[in-house]
């Protein structure tokens, strides 16, 4: 592994150690998971905005995803409308949204 040298102001440290102190972990363990969750979030987010840039790839309507994704449920719902013994009892509680 690589060692780097990172310059970060006091009260960033502070709180890098309370969180280490918590978690019982090392300052390093807890700066290489963010940088690692960093950089995954980045090639998410670059991923999401090539798609956006491409004039071929179609925009979604937000209001239709949701009536298709509301259809989807009451769809699953119909085919078992007791939701079998893992939700018993819960039909009860709600009702489906009207889109």
């Amino acid at each position: 592994m690589i060692q780097i040298t990172a310059r970060l102001p006091e009260t960033l440290v502070e709180a890098l150690d309370a969180a280490a102190r918590e978690l019982n972990r090392s300052r390093a363990d807890l700066v290489r998971q963010a940088i690692e969750r960093y950089l995954e979030n980045f090639d998410d987010l670059t991923v999401a905005l090539k798609r956006l840039r491409d004039p071929t790839d179609p925009a979604l309507d937000w209001d239709d995803v949701r009536q298709r994704i509301a259809e989807q449920y009451r769809d699953a719902y119909a085919a078992a409308p007791d939701g079998g013994e893992e939700l018993a009892g819960w039909s009860e509680e709600g009702s489906w949204p009207e889109i």
